[in-house]
């Protein structure tokens, strides 16, 4: 396909295409008719001699020719844009919505201090919390569900490379029983009264195994995990009522109901850290608004490199 050839009048549809991932979506933000994207699209498939964009269940995907050539024509384009456009994101006057997936503790520790701020500098702005069930991270972006996920990630290795990410923060777990278990009055558990104490724990997913369990597998440990929950919330007050502990987030700000009631111990086997980081598609990265939220978050709940 030589570049003389083309209408760069595509790249537009090609864009409003990466970043709404609904031909009817882009059209209303084009302010074209259906038929005509879907026409710019047909065009731009025989020009450039690849599908682009394949039916899915919410919408369209992009095929892996269109995630290649994303980055450069989004970032041209935005180039362009700014260069031709005086317009910037205000976030004073823009009415907008914002969709953000996280579990119920990640929305504890960040929704209370994004909304106030949301609040200060878009008061316009609105934003919405979707569950996080860690498993369906990619699936909730790639389908432009949300805008932005806030989570760990289960296996870094296998994140696809059309999802981009920003470390925030460490969390840091403890061992939480209620106030007068028989375990709170030690100064330290050991490794085999920690095994053998009745567990609860969270799988956000559901009937997945949580991940402290495959660490203990890893070495060859297991412990007495008599059930799972997929709510941190529910997990912190199932300690407070029963006998059961738990390796939870020892960060009780949010919780501070259940603070007076647990006592946390550290813990005997300690997992590898996991790292609470923003995720967001790639075809994002130029989106003025949605530049703006992340920036937004990194600076709002970033820990210091």
């Amino acid at each position: 396909m030589s570049f003389r050839a083309l209408d760069l009048n595509l790249l537009k549809v090609f864009e409003a295409l990466m970043t709404e991932g609904s031909v009817t979506r882009a059209a209303n933000a084009l302010t074209m008719t259906q038929p005509a994207v879907s026409n710019a699209l047909a065009r731009l498939r025989d020009a450039l001699g690849d599908p682009l964009f394949v039916r899915s269940g919410t919408g369209i995907s992009p095929t892996q020719r269109a995630v290649a050539l994303w980055e450069p024509i989004g970032e041209a384009l935005e180039s362009m844009r700014g260069a031709l456009d005086e317009r910037v994101f205000d976030p004073g006057r823009a009415q907008i919505e914002f969709s953000l997936s996280m579990s119920d503790y990640v929305a504890s520790l960040v929704m209370p201090k994004l909304v106030n701020h949301l609040g200060e500098i878009a008061p316009k702005a609105r934003v919405h919390t979707v569950p996080n069930t860690v498993i369906e991270i990619a699936d909730q972006l790639e389908d432009n569900r949300v805008d932005c996920v806030l989570s760990v990630y289960v296996n870094e290795a296998q994140q696809p490379a059309a999802i981009r990410s920003r470390s925030l923060w460490t969390v840091d777990y403890a061992c939480f029983m209620r106030r007068d278990h028989p375990l709170a009055a030690g100064k330290r558990l050991s490794t085999r009264a920690f095994l053998n104490a009745g567990h609860v724990d969270v799988s956000l997913a559901g009937k997945t195994l949580p991940s402290y369990d495959l660490f203990l597998a890893s070495r060859g440990l297991s412990r007495n995990l008599v059930a799972t929950v997929n709510h941190y919330s529910a997990a912190y007050e199932i300690v407070r009522q029963s006998d059961l502990v738990a390796v939870l987030p020892r960060d009780l700000r949010s919780q501070s109901r259940h603070a007076p009631f647990l006592h946390a111990m550290p813990l005997p086997l300690q997992a590898p850290p996991r790292i609470v980081s923003l995720f967001w598609h790639q075809r994002n990265d130029t989106v003025p608004a949605q530049r703006w939220l992340r920036e937004t978050l990194v600076g709002m709940f970033a820990q210091s490199d």
